[in-house]
């Protein structure tokens, strides 16, 4: 197997998976803990020693697995300028959803990507709380194991003539509501997490989901490739590429498709 140039060795994919699986173990600790050493980043956002402990293994796991190729990190502020002088790297979220985290909703995930000319090759996204893992991209399909056993194939599609869009009834800003006013037929809203809306997508469960605010690149990443290898798409509203490794981490506006 071989991704964008990067050899890989017959049991590489599976040392990734285990690493993802490794940090979903190390967050659980904590989760069923009552100690969970809630800070404040400067943005705001909370910060948990969950979060720290999911980084330290995904930084450590991956100096082993791949030596040379940097990583950059949610966790690691001094990260951020790796996509500057490197087209090829990791980009993880050690813990995307620490709200619900906090909030003890299990829709949290480990989100590993990897980077090659501003686009997510490949992914992977681990549901802790769900013994749940997911991988795949664009050319190499996508897959979706449970209980660390056995695993599926698994694909976009279109199953009615309703469109399933991920939006929350009661939080739906103007551009949001704009957006789904302009869609064609008959509407269901449907509700996740934000890493699982689009693996939603990917499973055949929901057709398009529109994020017309704030998210990050480490947000998207490794699930926008196990979307692109289900066979659905993710895009800036007019059409265009979603890119990664830019000067802002924040990215534009999107909408993640399956077959609509």
């Amino acid at each position: 197997m071989t991704l964008d140039g990067l050899p890989l060795s017959p049991d590489y994919l599976e040392q990734l998976k285990k690493l993802v699986i490794d940090a979903g173990a190390a967050i659980l600790e904590i989760y069923h803990s009552d100690n969970f050493d809630i800070e404040l980043k400067s943005n705001n956002s909370p910060v948990t020693k969950a979060d720290l402990a999911a980084h330290n293994v995904l930084i450590k796991g991956l100096s082993a697995i791949t030596p040379n190729m940097p990583v950059v990190s949610e966790e690691d502020d001094s990260s951020l300028v790796i996509p500057k002088d490197h087209q090829l790297y990791w980009l993880i979220d050690p813990l995307d959803g620490t709200k619900e985290f906090i909030n003890k909703s299990d829709e949290f995930t480990v989100n590993l990507a990897l980077i090659n000319n501003h686009k997510p090759v490949f992914g992977f996204v681990g549901i802790p709380a769900l013994d749940t893992l997911y991988w795949g991209g664009k050319g190499h399909d996508s897959f979706k194991s449970s209980n660390n056993t056995s695993f599926q194939a698994i694909h976009v599609k279109k199953t009615s003539n309703v469109t399933r869009v991920f939006a929350s009834k009661s939080h739906l800003n103007p551009e949001t509501e704009t957006f789904i006013d302009a869609l064609v037929g008959e509407i269901e809203l449907v509700q996740a997490g934000s890493s699982l809306k689009f693996l939603r997508i990917a499973e055949g469960e929901a057709d398009i989901y529109p994020r017309l605010a704030p998210t990050c690149e480490w947000d998207t990443a490794a699930a926008h490739a196990v979307l692109e290898g289900a066979g659905g798409s993710v895009t800036q509203v007019d059409g265009s590429e979603l890119r990664y490794g830019k000067t802002n981490i924040l990215n534009p506006y999107f909408v993640a498709r399956g077959k609509v």
